[in-house]
């Protein structure tokens, strides 16, 4: 398979049994609970008690208590009475990764032209576990989920079609361990809801090198997603178009848009010779 790059949670070509786990010697569980606070919070908890967060991190109140006056002291966090909740400096943390990642300027360049072109909304994603973060996004008027998506929004990588084309990318022994870890669920009516047919609709993505879903996650969210790669074979990620399912049929999506995004991978190809660089 091909190498990927770019991705949050991958370590240089080890697979997922490589990863140091809790409690090995290396693994440093105080940095551990550190992020896992920071990433405790989200829309729906942008401000939360030193109470709140214990439960939400499974820690007990005062493990949580130094991880968030530590943060605080540190300039990510701050407080407002009894809440606490992140500051702007938490932006310095994804600087970094988009400052090294270039080829996100080039995409996003062309993801807006779609934008503009068909009014639709377009983005590009990597795999994260069993979880597609949004890294890029060109975002139309019109809202297609309850959510809001932006760059470090994650979704369920087996419901998404930029997810199936990502998760298509793997190793048959990494695609079998991530797919072990994926509890099927019916968000929907046309959710696919046993592993096997998640497998298979992975593996047809793979053979065709598109995916499209029809409403598996959200009801009335159609989309279409492709995988793109740098000159030199790398995988830099998937973008993929959304679209309102009564507004714009399958056929439109198959026959207008994946050619898009088709044309959209081969320029990037052509531009980016390496993502390391």
């Amino acid at each position: 398979m091909r190498t990927v790059v770019g991705f949050p949670g991958n370590s240089g070509g080890r697979t997922l049994d490589n990863k140091l786990k809790p409690g090995d010697r290396d693994y440093v569980a105080a940095l551990a609970s550190g992020l896992q606070v920071l990433t405790a919070f989200d829309a729906e908890h942008s401000r939360m008690t030193l109470t709140e967060m214990a439960g939400r991190t499974d820690m007990d109140r005062a493990k949580a208590r130094r991880f968030l006056l530590t943060l605080e002291s540190l300039g990510y966090v701050r407080r407002d009475g009894r809440y606490f909740e992140l500051t702007p400096r938490v932006l310095e943390l994804s600087q970094a990764f988009q400052s090294s990642n270039q080829y996100h300027t080039v995409i996003q360049h062309y993801l807006r032209d779609i934008t503009e072109e068909i009014g639709e909304s377009s983005s590009l994603s990597v795999l994260d576990g069993i979880e597609v973060v949004y890294v890029v996004r060109s975002a139309a008027p019109h809202r297609l989920m309850a959510i809001t998506l932006s760059a470090g929004t994650r979704l369920p990588a087996a419901y998404t079609s930029m997810g199936r084309v990502l998760l298509a990318q793997l190793s048959d022994s990494e695609l079998e361990a991530r797919l072990l870890q994926i509890e099927p669920q019916a968000h929907t009516p046309q959710s696919l809801t046993t592993r096997e047919e998640l497998r298979k609709a992975i593996l047809q993505a793979r053979h065709q090198g598109y995916c499209i879903i029809d409403q598996e996650l959200d009801l009335g969210l159609r989309s279409v997603a492709a995988p793109v790669f740098a000159g030199n074979g790398d995988l830099l990620g998937a973008v993929n178009i959304s679209t309102n399912a009564a507004r714009v049929p399958m056929e439109v999506l198959e026959q207008d848009y994946l050619p898009r995004l088709q044309q959209l991978a081969a320029t990037v190809q052509k531009t980016v010779r390496s993502a390391a660089g």
